[in-house]
């Protein structure tokens, strides 16, 4: 198989990989990259913990061809804190006790960003589709959902974070 050279910018700092044409979004970020943070569960785009923004939508990157992200910009968990302050997002799953094993975390939080970034004041309703993609053997949802929605709220009180 000829390997194929791809470039791509991940957490706004750009790459060049050079990679096997099969290899998927989810195994470039983990083998190549190094962002374990992306967590490889199904393998076949059911349970979400493969959750990345992929020009700011998210995608199931275990479904994704690496090389289909040529030219573009990849958004991982990584990416959400600045040094040790967590995003506001991050810190809510915290406060909200949304984050158990953990497992789904990454996944669920990008969700919210995408949903949060596209809809400042989303309905519980819209809260629940926005994270239907991604599930969870924890929680039971209702402390995730309540943390997307305290961002929410924030946000409205304070303007966007």
């Amino acid at each position: 198989m000829n390997k194929q050279i791809l470039s791509l910018t991940i957490n706004a700092k750009a790459h060049q990989v050079l990679i096997n044409p099969n290899k998927t979004l989810a195994q470039l970020l983990r083998e190549d990259i190094g962002l374990t943070g992306t967590k490889q569960g199904c393998q076949v785009g059911d349970c979400g913990s493969c959750t990345v923004l992929l020009d700011g939508e998210p995608v199931n990157s275990c479904l994704v061809l690496a090389l289909q992200a040529e030219g573009r910009e990849v958004f991982t968990i990584e990416g959400m804190a600045q040094g040790n302050n967590l995003h506001p997002i991050q810190d809510a799953f915290v406060q909200a006790g949304a984050i158990q094993c953990g497992f789904c975390s990454p996944g669920m939080i990008l969700s919210a960003k995408a949903l949060l970034d596209k809809n400042q004041s989303p309905s519980e309703a819209e809260v629940r589709e926005g994270l239907s993609g991604n599930l969870c053997r924890c929680t039971g949802y209702e402390a995730i959902v309540d943390a997307v929605e305290s961002v929410a709220q924030a946000r409205a009180g304070k303007g966007a974070a």
